[in-house]
């Protein structure tokens, strides 16, 4: 009765603040397995109502910065991509090597999103631009990204010993 209750009102709620139809179906279920699992605490709750959606809150939050957390690693990786300008040996290489690395990643994806990630980081086109080129939603477009990121943002912490030694490779030239 609890779930059935609240549920439509929490899923719009939290749809509203992540603008993502899959983030918030997963949310609103993380949100109940957490009453779930700490169920004994209810009776002692006056406002149930409130303590749902203070939860769920949270955990949307927690998405968003996730996503933003993503979003930073993968700029940093492009920002350091574009920052070997020069034609040197070793630029060249330590572009080489991010450009295999990203494109591992991005094999592995779906042809659409493989397809929504190149329109988005490589032609430069807004999530508005793609939906109409793709025929998708807006937010799905948006969804597409932030999953792509997720799974890229997984890759490379696979591979962290070597990003991490083409993001300090990077820092030590620009010291010098």
């Amino acid at each position: 009765m609890f779930f059935d209750h609240y549920t439509p009102q929490l899923f719009t709620f939290v749809e509203k603040l992540t603008k993502s139809k899959a983030d918030a179906e997963e949310i609103v279920q993380d949100t109940f397995i957490k009453i779930w699992t700490h169920r004994e605490m209810l009776p002692g709750i006056e406002k149930p109502g409130h303590y749902i959606y203070v939860i769920a809150r949270n955990k949307a939050l927690d998405n968003i910065r996730k996503a933003a957390r993503d979003q930073r690693l993968l700029d940093q990786v492009w920002a350091n991509i574009s920052t070997a300008a020069d034609n040197t040996l070793e630029n060249e290489l330590r572009s080489r090597e991010y450009y295999q690395l990203i494109d591992q990643a991005l094999r592995r994806l779906p042809e659409q999103k493989q397809r929504v990630f190149q329109l988005s980081r490589m032609e430069g086109l807004s999530h508005l631009e793609i939906s109409q080129r793709l025929g998708l939603s807006k937010s799905r477009v948006n969804n597409i990204l932030v999953e792509s990121l997720k799974h890229v943002k997984s890759f490379l912490e696979q591979h962290t010993a070597i990003v991490a030694f083409f993001l300090w490779l990077g820092s030590r030239n620009r010291l010098f």
